[in-house]
Order: C-alpha cells, then sequence, then structure tokens
C-alpha cells in the first residue's frame, strides 16, 4: 500500500437510465434504488482509493431535493474527501439528466463512511489523503464543510423535536 492517494485516484462516475423496474407508481426513481446506486459508487471509490476491498460502515442523512423521471438518466459521482486509520469519507453527489434536452439537476447527496478490509476480512489501514491541486483541495475542503453543515442541521432538527 502506498502511504497517499489523490483524491482523484478515487474519483467514480456512474449512470444508470431509469427504467420500469426502478420506479414508483408516480414514475420517479424509488429512493431505495437511488441509495443502492450511491453506496455502489461510494464503495468503488473507496476500493479505488485504498485498493482494499471496502464495506459501508455509514451513510449521513439524505434528503431527496429533486426527483429522476423515468427516462432520465443518473449521473453519481463520488470521490474520498477524508480518511481515518482504516475509514474512508466519501462524498456522493446525484445528478438527473434529460437526456434528450441534455439539462440536468442536483437530486441528493450524502456522505459515505467505509471501511478498508484486508484479504483475511479485517479493517486494515488505508492511504493518506492527498490533493495535490488547487481544485482537489478545493473539492476536499467544500465536502468537509457541507458535512459539518449537513450533521449542524440534523442535529439542531433533533433538538426541536425532543423539546415536546
Amino acid at each position: 500500500m502506498s502511504d497517499t492517494a489523490t483524491l482523484m485516484d478515487s474519483y467514480t462516475e456512474m449512470t444508470e437510465l431509469l427504467l420500469p423496474n426502478d420506479t414508483n407508481n408516480l414514475g420517479r426513481a424509488l429512493g431505495g434504488a437511488v441509495l443502492h446506486w450511491m453506496d455502489i459508487c461510494g464503495a468503488i471509490s473507496a476500493m479505488r482509493f485504498s485498493n482494499h476491498q471496502c464495506v459501508t460502515a455509514s451513510m449521513d442523512h439524505v434528503d431527496f431535493i429533486s426527483p429522476i423521471d423515468l427516462g432520465e438518466v443518473a449521473i453519481v459521482e463520488a470521490f474520498v474527501f477524508n480518511t481515518g486509520k482504516t475509514s474512508i469519507d466519501v462524498k456522493v453527489d446525484v445528478r438527473a439528466e434529460d437526456p434528450r434536452e441534455g439539462d440536468e439537476r442536483e437530486t441528493t447527496t450524502s456522505f459515505f463512511t467505509f471501511v478498508a478490509l484486508d484479504d483475511e476480512g479485517r479493517p486494515t489501514p488505508v492511504p493518506d489523503l492527498d490533493c495535490p491541486t488547487d481544485n482537489q483541495r478545493a473539492l476536499r475542503d467544500a465536502a468537509r464543510e457541507q458535512r459539518r453543515e449537513q450533521l449542524a442541521a440534523v442535529a439542531e432538527k433533533i433538538e426541536e423535536t425532543g423539546d415536546d
């Protein structure tokens, strides 16, 4: 294992055409299908980064802000933005594209944590994240800040609902 890997070593993009099997009765993507695509894309990103098998440890809060309609293309992008000793934090974004018009819109974002495993299935050390370009540093810093803001907003909602 190398001591470091770059954000771009982890960059992964997947596309999925939304077909009837992955839609609800309104002709829109099932939330579970979108979460499945996000988990796969995030896992590939973590594996590319660490050169190890990776398993999902957690997924942060998810808000679906725009639907993906039948016949549209879901574009799922992921990259590593932080690491621990054996853990890898990955930002996963999903956009919807109308392939006839070329229009795109954001649909959801979440933050996943994966754990790298050795050949015996035990947690194993991962490389440190290196961001050698201004663009990679900006992506890393923006993801870290977005995660902090999202977690703070969720904590605030929990506090508000706890005041019965």
